[in-house]
């Protein structure tokens, strides 16, 4: 049975790490929430919370190769972008945009949030990403998608009907109008949406009208969230969507990075999901502070189950909390080869190919261990800290060496390596504050890899610095996922053990 956390608190992020373009919906006393997952496979993480606070993960939308196809040649930062969750009608809906070529905007549907999901409709007639849906009461669907322009939809073929008509772009001058949510709220359909880009002028702004399709009038407070020009610790805030909880309160969900070091600043565990409290003043809402302590919300906190700090791989299928890059063939990655092993088949010779084999979790705290039992006897492989193809460090081990190699942009370098006996090796990353004395050149962070010695001590081989795998320095959309990789032949991993180690 499950453990639960009896000292659970109040805290922000409320998803950390690589959780960006947050939807939520409450269906009773239960919250579900949906995020982007880009070039990674199994897509859109679903999750589930009883107090908004406390999030658990329960599945994955799109976990079947026919309902999420991400071809090799495409980029990172490529391929699902910004779901739309909604409940209606007895149903979760889910639209989304997968970018990669033949792609699209897809729907799925669910009775059951934590699975299965259908297969994708496809819908014709949606040019923008950021896809929106909304009923009004008459039943009438409308897509509303980034631009921002909407058009009347039958979400059960895919179907549209018309041509899209603008309904407001933003602020005037603002760029990236984009993650629009539309809402029936009293006398009023509110448009929410981001704007400013998803950097540090990211930013929120709301119009209202009569009706779903408008004219809308501007909030004369936009926007009515951004934290650009301040020395706020959660920057890059947006992509909100609004929920009223059972109580009759109204919260938002919203992404957000937390910037370390000197100038300008570096964000490595990608875009994360905040909440912060709204409030209504003449009829438009008011955003409280995003708050890294906020205050606990008026109802009893309910805390999910403690995550277990290791994965033995006794399962016969993977937690939900794993993702490949692209792809997961059975054939490539298995629990089953090897009772209580992971096996991984390599395919591409490291991780700067795009189609490398490679199972990992993403990297939810600014400062945590983790390590790995791996047998390379019939391979090449090991521990890696993964950005994208361009940006990642790893320790591998390949018979009776261990190596670390770094790649940085289009450099790739072996930056130590030391022989070890033959047999299994304990392969480990630790990320750690940088040393003192800090100033305006300092990174994040430092990226520490090593090996486990005979006596159990661990040994570093390399500290990086941690900057050269922050989206400043990468670009892209997604954030540091740590994982297991084979680069060639047959690699088995024990246990995989990822410990946070700030708080």
């Amino acid at each position: 049975m499950p453990l639960h956390d009896r000292t659970a608190r109040a805290a922000n992020p409320v998803i950390p790490g690589f959780h960006p373009d947050p939807s939520v919906c409450r269906v009773g006393d239960d919250y579900y929430l949906a995020c982007s997952s880009f070039e990674y496979f199994p897509g859109v993480p679903l999750f589930h919370s009883r107090d908004l606070m406390h999030w658990t993960q329960i599945g994955n939308a799109l976990d079947r190769p026919d309902q999420l196809r991400l071809p090799a040649g495409m980029p990172s930062s490529g391929g699902i972008y910004a779901p739309n969750l909604r409940h209606h009608d007895g149903r979760f809906w889910l639209i989304v945009t997968n970018v990669s070529e033949d792609g699209g905007n897809l729907i799925v549907t669910a009775t059951d949030p934590a699975g299965p999901w259908s297969d994708p409709v496809r819908v014709t007639g949606v040019t923008g990403i950021d896809p929106d849906l909304a009923w009004d009461e008459d039943g009438t669907c409308w897509c509303t998608f980034a631009g921002v322009a909407q058009v009347r939809i039958d979400p059960y073929t895919g179907q549209t009907y018309g041509t899209p008509h603008k309904l407001w772009s933003g602020t005037p001058g603002a760029k990236a109008p984009e993650a629009p949510h539309l809402y029936r709220i009293g006398d009023y359909w509110y448009l929410l949406i981001a704007e400013g880009g998803t950097e540090r002028g990211h930013g929120v702004s709301i119009a209202r009208g009569r009706t779903p399709s408008g004219p809308f009038e501007p909030c004369p407070a936009n926007p009515v969230l951004t934290h650009r020009s301040t020395d706020h610790p959660v920057q890059n805030t947006g992509h909100a969507d609004l929920v009223q909880a059972a109580d009759g309160s109204w919260w938002t969900i919203l992404l957000g990075v937390r910037p370390r070091g000197g100038t300008p600043g570096w964000h490595v565990l990608g875009r994360e999901t905040f909440l912060a409290p709204v409030t209504w003043e003449d009829g438009w809402p008011v955003v409280g502070d995003v708050a890294l302590e906020p205050a606990a919300p008026p109802w009893p906190l309910v805390p999910g189950p403690v995550e277990e700090r290791r994965d033995d791989f006794d399962l016969s299928e993977l937690r939900p909390t794993w993702i490949s890059v692209r792809d997961r063939p059975a054939e490539h990655c298995t629990t089953k080869e090897r009772p209580g092993w992971l096996t991984l088949r390599a395919r591409g010779a490291s991780l700067d190919e795009p189609d490398v084999v490679f199972t990992g979790r993403r990297q939810q705290h600014l400062s945590c261990r983790a390590r790995t039992l791996v047998d390379p006897s019939e391979g090449r492989g090991g521990l890696a800290v993964r950005l994208d193809e361009r940006h990642h460090y790893v320790i591998e081990a390949s018979g009776t060496e261990v190596r670390v190699v770094a790649r940085v942009g289009s450099l790739r370098t072996v930056v130590a390596a030391r022989p070890v006996p033959a047999g299994t090796v304990v392969l480990g990353v630790t990320v750690g504050d940088p040393p003192l004395p800090h100033g305006a050149c300092t990174g994040p962070d430092i990226v520490s890899l090593g090996l486990q010695e005979p006596d159990g001590t661990f040994t570093v081989l390399a500290a990086l610095d941690g900057r050269y795998l922050s989206s400043e320095v990468a670009g892209g959309f997604t954030g540091r996922v740590i994982g297991m990789y084979a680069a060639a032949g047959i690699v088995h991993f024990d246990w995989f053990d990822y410990e946070p180690l700030d708080g």
